[in-house]
């Protein structure tokens, strides 16, 4: 399919969501990590540049933390954060070290992205961490941020699209627990139709992809509608696709029919 030249990308901007990282009990689902690690090193040792948005940090200090649920109180989530984002990172360095791959972390807020000198600090960061091949992780600094975890910047789909755009991306790639957009949502319709490309957001497109996500996560299609908007306003294809099996991704690369791709103005 000539829309999808997914192969000739080369800075591409991965989002993984909580559901794809934790099991659902919130604790880490290792053998889906390791899985993923392998693959986006070796799309990395294959000269992609490569910039994640991880979620996780939330469900994870929930799960390291013995909570049986999300925490709803703003304090609460502050600190199961905290906890969450020491236990991710960890994990990252240590996955990727394996493969000798170099991971950094850099934790945005919404008054960051909001500042045009600090977003120019953070382009110039991403510029030197990349020159240097190593792979930034990007996440929203929730332990600090009151407005990030009460969802004004929205969720992680967003921050990936806004990440996507301030680091001039070719590929927005959103890893989620569905296989794409799809006609309906697939989890209550067992007809629902895959959609495999999106040329333009229309408003019948919004209204199928209404719904919320996980329990452990905060986003939903509408999110991931919300993030190719922010993409596409950039000149950047997006593609959802499951997170599920990380192999997919060799596919993807080389341009086979794998998820939906959100084709930006500038690709038709």
């Amino acid at each position: 399919m000539n829309m999808r030249n997914i192969s000739d990308k080369k800075r591409i901007v991965i989002k993984l969501g909580t559901s794809t990282l934790a099991h659902s009990t919130g604790k880490l689902n290792i053998r889906r990590m390791t899985n993923l690690v392998r693959v986006i090193s070796d799309l990395h040792n294959s000269g992609k540049e490569i910039i994640m948005v991880s979620s996780g940090a939330v469900g994870l200090g929930t799960g390291k933390l013995g909570l049986s649920k999300r925490p709803k109180d703003t304090k609460l989530k502050q600190a199961v954060a905290a906890v969450g984002q020491c236990e991710l990172m960890h994990v990252y360095d240590d996955m990727f070290e394996k493969y000798s791959v170099t991971v950094a972390q850099i934790l945005l807020t919404k008054t960051i992205i909001n500042n045009p000198n600090h977003c120019e600090n953070f382009k110039n960061t991403i510029e030197t961490l990349v020159g240097m091949g190593v792979i930034p992780i990007v996440n929203e600094n929730d332990s600090i941020s009151i407005d990030e975890l009460e969802l004004e910047i929205g969720e992680n789909d967003s921050l990936s699209a806004l990440v996507a755009s301030l680091s001039g991306a070719d590929l927005l790639l959103i890893l989620s627990d569905i296989d794409g957009l799809y006609s309906d949502d697939p989890h209550k319709n067992p007809d629902a139709e895959p959609i495999s490309v999106v040329e333009e957001i229309t408003p019948e497109i919004e209204r199928i992809a209404g719904g919320a996500g996980s329990g452990l996560g905060t986003g939903g299609m509408s999110t991931k509608i919300n993030a190719a908007k922010i993409a596409s306003e950039a000149g950047i294809d997006m593609v959802i696709m499951n997170g599920k099996n990380p192999e997919l991704l060799y596919d993807l690369f080389e341009n086979k029919d794998i998820g939906t791709i959100f084709v930006a103005p500038k690709s038709q």
